[in-house]
């Protein structure tokens, strides 16, 4: 009322003093609210950050990139430095004080055969290599160096810079999130004033800090403080950040992305339960034949249980009867049928490995897994009756994944076969990128096959005109008598010859430098990648048959020695540490993931076991996903900086290998991480995390704010593994 009176003054001839006294006024309230706002600032902060780019670490000596501080910056580095250093020692001490009497169900503690880490520069590098480690446990030797090679390899590829073969897209999803801020920020970090100030700093610079100097600092801080809240988002308990659309603008028919486009902020909530209660899965292998409803109910799934034949509703389970299938005459008589048409087809021997277009009916899944055949499941973004959900909890390898205008997150020429049954995919729209995308990823000389109980003439030309143009050869085509479906069977070429042979050079061939690896927020091109010829290129010969694919290592491998010894050592960790010695019941376990995979050693060491591994290959990381593939199993790229692709509460193991220490220099929020562990990642599932004492003993206690108990723990020589297990509890 004062300000107002005095405002109205001012407009008389003689309000001078009057504006005078209201300036003044406003200017002590801003002073007063400013240094209100400043005091409480010092002592916590809310930490809430727009992009992924100013995590620092430790730069390597021989980083092109340039580390161009201040020296004020230093002194808070080396400050940050010395007190990390103390923390870690007492850690150790702490640790190593327990490791003789922490026993996990009567079996002592696990011991560390690790990487040597890049972040503890050259000089302690070369220190570790001269020093022997104890191995308790019997624990081999035999893979040691190479892992240290492999890390060295990491080391060069990720001191390169964020490109690395061609992926160079890795990080651009943050710019294509929808803007949404629904479901974030459920993370309150209490912090100093020291990491106030590098925080702020860090913001400042946020956009050029992937091509400036890095600031220096723990991963995690040791003295931050956490609390969680639920998310509040329109999916609810099937939440899948970056494929979902929180916007909550206008009433959209679909929820679901055209495009993967993440959150501009990491989700920092927690992903709720299932309103009815979530109950532990059904164990293989008797979740073939039925599930828990309540873990995948959804308003959708009730409409399609009622119109398809292969899943019933049955009390509290969906079932899923042997004799029943899309496929008239059974899946069984369907595969048979395909065998009869091409013979070169033989399920299990020279196909290994298959990509199933959309998730309809998973009786085909699970069939060609009797034959050995590991079929990975793509389910759309537009599948809303969630049936990649159901693959998962049925055990069935599956990611979401829009397929519209990027490349999907494979490399090259990798799959066996794949296969579209009833997909209403308009493969000759738009240029034919989508069938170009298929015979991007598609094993030369590899056979892709297309069923369907509709015919459409208009729609059957142009499909043939198109395969011809790129030169695929119609195998087979038959509308089977007993399944009424009908069925084209195409190869991809296994040469360029055939390509100089067209008439009318259009696709064109892409160009030499297009790298057909590349598929980070990649878009798909208008052109053929030519069929690999050198020795060098993955793809020039077709496997072995299984199981001899597993251990049989192509000539375009360079450093064979290099891949015998880091199988020979996962080996040794799994069998005489994972399956016996930290107290995992490995019957709970079937869906696995390995977060930062290299050459799937560890994913080989497991086929043994009634377990299917995903390997996920980070995009920053040398590309070896193809090595992957070659060796009969699947995986995909990633940026852990981002959320996966998969519905919530969908493995039940997560292993990470120097996953956090990779990561320090990309992602802005490194807690995330844990957060997109925790989302899928089910109840009662494990975590086995092999790190730095200096990021295991924060990351411990993050897991214990969300709840996780920690099973295990073990260091020595500054390497430690933890083995926690994910709880029921929601805040």
């Amino acid at each position: 009322m004062a300000i107002a009176r005095l405002a109205r003054h001012a407009k008389r001839p003689y309000g001078l003093c009057a504006k005078m006294t209201a300036v003044a006024i406003m200017g002590l309230c801003f002073i007063f609210v400013w240094s209100l706002f400043s005091s409480s600032s010092s002592s916590s902060v809310t930490i809430q950050r727009e992009s992924f780019d100013d995590i620092a670490e430790p730069e390597p000596a021989n980083n092109r990139v340039s580390n161009s501080k201040t020296q004020s910056e230093k002194k808070k580095s080396e400050k940050h430095e010395s007190s990390r250093e103390d923390h870690k020692v007492k850690v150790e001490s702490d640790l190593e004080s327990k490791k003789d009497e922490k026993k996990i169900n009567g079996s002592a503690s696990l011991s560390v055969n690790e990487h040597e880490s890049r972040e503890k520069g050259k000089k302690e590098s070369s220190n570790k290599k001269g020093s022997a480690r104890k191995l308790p446990h019997g624990m081999a030797k035999n893979g040691n160096s190479q892992e240290e090679s492999e890390s060295e390899e990491s080391e060069k590829g990720e001191e390169e810079g964020e490109v690395v073969d061609g992926r160079e897209e890795a990080a651009d999803g943050q710019s294509e999130g929808n803007g949404d801020d629904e479901g974030e920020g459920g993370l309150i970090e209490t912090i100093d004033e020291e990491t106030t100030e590098k925080v702020e700093e860090q913001s400042s610079g946020s956009k050029n800090a992937g091509k400036k100097g890095k600031i220096r600092g723990p991963l995690f801080d040791p003295k931050a403080h956490y609390s969680w809240r639920l998310c509040s988002t329109r999916s609810k308990h099937n939440y899948i950040p970056c494929i979902d659309i929180e916007s909550g603008i206008g009433r959209l028919q679909s929820y679901r992305h055209t495009e993967r486009s993440c959150p501009r902020t990491p989700p920092m909530c927690l992903v709720p339960l299932p309103h009815e209660s979530y109950g532990f899965p059904v164990r293989w292998p008797e979740s073939k034949l039925k599930i828990s409803y309540k873990n995948v109910a959804h308003p959708k799934l009730d409409a399609f249980t009622k119109k398809n034949n292969w899943l019933v509703q049955s009390g509290e389970y969906i079932t899923f009867p042997q004799n029943q299938s899309e496929f008239k005459g059974g899946v069984q008589h369907y595969l048979e049928s395909i065998e009869e048409m091409v013979p070169d087809i033989e399920w299990g021997k020279n196909i290994r490995v298959v990509l199933e277009i959309g998730c309809a009916d998973s009786s085909f899944v699970a069939s060609l897994l009797d034959k050995d055949v590991l079929t990975l499941s793509l389910g759309l973004k537009d599948d809303l009756v969630d049936l990649a959900q159901v693959a998962l909890e049925r055990g069935f390898p599956a990611i979401v994944s829009p397929f519209a205008t990027r490349r999907l997150p494979f490399p090259s020429g990798v799959f066996d076969a794949i296969h579209c049954g009833e997909c209403n995919i308009p493969w000759h729209s738009h240029g034919g990128k989508l069938l170009l995308e298929m015979n991007r990823i598609l094993r030369p000389g590899g056979y892709f096959i297309l069923s369907t109980k509709h015919d459409n003439i208009e729609e059957e030309e142009v499909m043939t005109t198109f395969t011809a143009s790129i030169c695929w050869n119609i195998l087979a085509h038959k509308t089977d008598e007993v399944s009424e479906v009908g069925v084209k069977i195409y190869q991809k070429p296994e040469s360029n010859d055939i390509y100089e042979l067209r008439r009318k050079k259009n696709p064109p061939l892409c160009k030499e430098n297009e790298n057909p690896d590349a598929a980070w927020y990649v878009p798909m091109k208008s052109c053929l990648h030519a069929i690999p010829s050198s020795i060098e290129q993955h793809g020039t010969d077709w496997p072995e048959e299984w199981p001899k694919r597993l251990e049989t290592y192509p000539d375009w491998i360079n450093d064979k020695e290099k891949l015998i010894a880091d199988t020979n050592h996962w080996k040794a960790i799994v069998e005489k540490s994972y399956l016996t010695g930290i107290g995992i019941d490995w019957s709970n376990i079937r869906n696995v993931m390995d977060m930062k995979a290299i050459n799937g050693g560890f994913a080989a060491a497991l086929s043994g076991q009634k377990v299917w591994v995903m390997n996920v290959v980070p995009v920053h990381a040398p590309d070896t996903l193809p090595i992957v593939y070659e060796r009969g199993l699947v995986g995909v790229y990633h940026d852990w900086c981002e959320s996966f692709g998969t519905y919530p509460r969908t493995y039940d193991l997560l292993h990470a290998d120097h996953l956090f220490s990779r990561l320090k220099n990309r992602c802005k929020q490194p807690v995330s991480i844990v957060v997109e562990m925790d989302r899928i990642l089910r109840p009662g599932g494990w975590a086995i995390i092999r790190e730095k004492v200096e990021i295991l003993d924060p990351l411990e206690a993050i897991l214990k704010s969300l709840n996780w108990e920690i099973r295990m723990t073990y260091s020595q020589d500054k390497e430690g593994i933890l083995c926690a297990q994910k709880t029921m509890w929601r805040p």
